[in-house]
């Protein structure tokens, strides 16, 4: 049997003291990925990302699953996937491949290679001077200020106008600066997974009413998406343009902007969330891909 890993963290494993509230989560993926990776001889164990290297023994590949803290530890994390991979584990998605991710200025490189991209303004630090900027540059009454490495829209504002933050404000992390979009309540977020270069299922996520984060941790919902060929088309061209080695799986996330277009919110290649509820193949699919790849080691 081929043991297999599945990155953790400390608020995702089960038993934790304090799981995060989208926890459920990572339930939801282990259910999905367990038995389709027995019926391969593949055994699947979780394992705490920051666990010492002597707990990956054994362990041919790992996944990156829901190791859902990395952004507040990235160089940490970055290290350790290194060395797991200097240790003979193969890493999903590579080392090199999540380092490029990690830091969202690869929006930057790949709207410079013409992919069509929300508006943004990357800055070091954040003001409410920098904000009203923003709003300006943009023509624009709402800006949303993100992380620039960040996940999960965890610490991300939602800037207005009329409301600026006080003076001494400052945001606290290098970041990302885009026009709020309308269409982000009303038309929702599509997500289009692709596990192995193949398109495996997409969804349509909406925010609860009153918010903007279409994340479940603060009431987002999710349903089957059936995308046109052009929107299928948009998010494999999307993935065609990423740097080597080819993900194992990848997440791309887009929005319609006002005629109906897909811009790229994000290339989720990191631990994306792949949502084995809105694609119930999700799991044979992706064993079939792990499979395969341990085999051509």
């Amino acid at each position: 049997m081929t043991t297999i890993g599945f990155l953790a963290c400390e608020t995702t494993l089960p038993g934790a003291g304090q799981r995060r509230g989208d926890a459920f989560e990572h339930d939801l993926m282990i259910a999905a990925l367990e038995p389709a990776f027995a019926a391969r001889d593949m055994i699947l164990t979780v394992v705490d990302w920051e666990a010492p290297l002597a707990s990956f023994d054994g362990i041919e590949l790992v996944m990156l699953g829901t190791a859902w803290n990395y952004q507040d530890k990235a160089p940490q994390f970055l290290d350790k996937l290194e060395a797991l991979a200097a240790a003979g584990v193969s890493v999903c998605n590579a080392p090199d491949l999540v380092r490029w991710n990690a830091k969202k200025t690869y929006l930057r490189e790949l709207a410079e290679a013409g992919a069509r991209t929300i508006p943004t303004l990357w800055r070091e630090v954040v003001t409410p001077r920098g904000a009203l900027e923003a709003m300006e540059t943009f023509d624009t009454d709402r800006i949303v200020v993100k992380r620039q490495v960040g996940a999960g829209a965890e610490g991300q504002e939602l800037i207005r106008r009329g409301s600026l933050p006080d003076r001494d404000w400052t945001f606290g992390y290098p970041a990302m600066l885009q026009p709020y979009l309308p269409a982000i309540a009303s038309d929702g977020e599509l997500s289009f997974v692709f596990i192995d270069g193949e398109l495996s299922h997409a969804l349509r996520k909406l925010p609860a009413d009153g918010d903007y984060r279409i994340q479940s941790l603060y009431g987002g919902v999710e349903n089957v998406h059936e995308p046109s060929p052009e929107e299928a088309q948009a998010a494999s061209t999307i993935l065609a343009a990423l740097p080597d080695p080819a993900p194992l799986y990848a997440r791309i996330d887009m929005l319609r902007d006002d005629d109906g277009s897909p811009l790229l919110m994000e290339a989720e290649l990191i631990e994306p969330y792949l949502y084995p509820e809105q694609g119930p193949q999700l799991g044979p699919r992706l064993a079939e891909a792990v499979a395969k790849r341990v085999e051509s080691q």
